[in-house]
């Protein structure tokens, strides 16, 4: 059904509850397609749906008025999971006239070739009738073309990608669910996709507060909206994309036959004597994209692969590879291994670690065949070394 955020504007969205990847991160809980429509003089359709969905939520709308009377068509982001039934959307309501952010112009033209469309800035604002939309480019949440829609009469932030988690729930707004799965999601989402992009974030995030605008109510493309815990969300942006962590190791490791394990159990419990909040995640039984949320707000990390054929372990070469595109955060962070004939595995990791924006404790520890004393005395010291540096950060 569509459920109503305010009087005249309407969820119509889509649920997907069986959704476990995104961009290559796993989403245990599925996620939505929100789509919103306001029923005005000029009847507004707030975003599309994924292309399968598309049916969803056209019966969505026809419950609360007939599509083919939509006269408006925002689209706040070019992504084909918001995108992606305009056509389908424009073949039923050809009549609708398209909006979309200036940076939206070659793409829209490359995935709807001949559909008309003008395009907005910040500034420019559309009248509704007894409602008005205002328009904020917010490029990099999380593509170049993201806008905001603002509905000023309303306190209706429309925030697409920004503040957003995937989840799927029977509960549309953020008072209706568990706030520590969502807020769980909504790091999760931002440590996967938007980290790598947290100055330009942090920036934006300013640039919106200088508007000074009145919000009740945000309402993003997927997840839940936000009613009841808006401070919570905001602030937790404002964290995430200035860099704030807390005094928090993450031990991200993977091992042939437990030599790299018994160093990566020895770095754990030194860290536990120390006081730090400890996290160990075998490659194997972690995907990447929890790793990432793990380490969101730590500041620092232990990277550890065994050498086989003179390079890394596959799996510790793929968190390597998805780090150095996400970049997250100059964190402190260091390498160890094991090997039993050439030992590339520590040297690999420390290069990709810099390439990522690591602060790295160069040179690591190396363990040949299994560690003696001397190789754990060697990572209990560069443990207790970094819990140092982390409880002075």
């Amino acid at each position: 059904m569509a459920v109503e955020l305010k009087k005249g504007i309407y969820w119509v969205g889509a649920i997907d509850w069986n959704l476990r990847d995104f961009h290559g991160y796993v989403t245990g809980r599925g996620a939505t397609y929100n789509s919103y429509l306001i029923i005005d003089e000029k009847i507004t359709l707030i975003d599309t749906v994924k292309a399968p969905f598309y049916n969803e939520m056209m019966s969505r709308i026809s419950k609360v008025i007939d599509p083919s009377k939509i006269n408006i068509l925002i689209s706040n982001h070019l992504e084909l999971d918001h995108s992606g039934s305009i056509l389908q959307f424009v073949r039923d309501c050809p009549q609708a006239k398209i909006y979309t952010g200036k940076m939206a112009e070659k793409g829209f033209k490359k995935y709807f070739p001949g559909v008309p469309f003008e395009t907005v800035k910040t500034g420019d604002r559309i009248s509704l009738g007894s409602r008005s939309i205002e328009f904020i480019e917010t490029p990099m949440i999380h593509w170049p073309d993201s806008i905001f829609s603002y509905i000023p009469e309303e306190a209706l932030l429309f925030s697409m990608d920004g503040f957003g988690q995937h989840i799927a729930t029977s509960g549309r707004f953020d008072d209706e669910v568990d706030m520590h799965d969502v807020m769980a999601e909504a790091g999760k989402y931002y440590a996967n996709l938007l980290t790598h992009l947290s100055p330009l974030i942090s920036s934006t995030l300013k640039k919106v507060a200088e508007l000074n605008l009145t919000i009740d109510m945000i309402a993003p493309s997927h997840g839940i909206i936000w009613r009841s815990n808006i401070p919570a969300i905001m602030e937790a942006y404002q964290r995430w994309s200035s860099g704030r962590t807390k005094k928090k190791i993450v031990i991200i490791y993977d091992t042939m036959w437990e030599s790299t394990e018994q160093l990566a159990g020895t770095i754990a419990d030194t860290l536990t004597e120390h006081g730090i909040e400890t996290k160990l995640m075998k490659l194997r039984e972690n995907h990447r994209s929890d790793v990432m949320a793990e380490l969101l707000e730590a500041s620092g990390v232990f990277l550890g692969s065994p050498t086989i054929h003179r390079n890394l372990f596959p799996t510790v070469a793929d968190i390597l590879c998805y780090m150095r595109g996400l970049k997250p955060g100059k964190k402190i962070a260091a390498a160890f291994g094991s090997y039993g004939w050439s030992g590339e595995s520590v040297d690999l990791i420390n290069a990709g670690l810099k390439e990522a924006g690591f602060d790295v404790m160069e040179p690591g520890v190396k363990a040949m065949f299994a560690p003696d004393e001397n190789e754990l005395a060697a990572v209990r010291n560069l443990a207790a070394s970094m819990a140092e540096r982390v409880k002075n950060g």
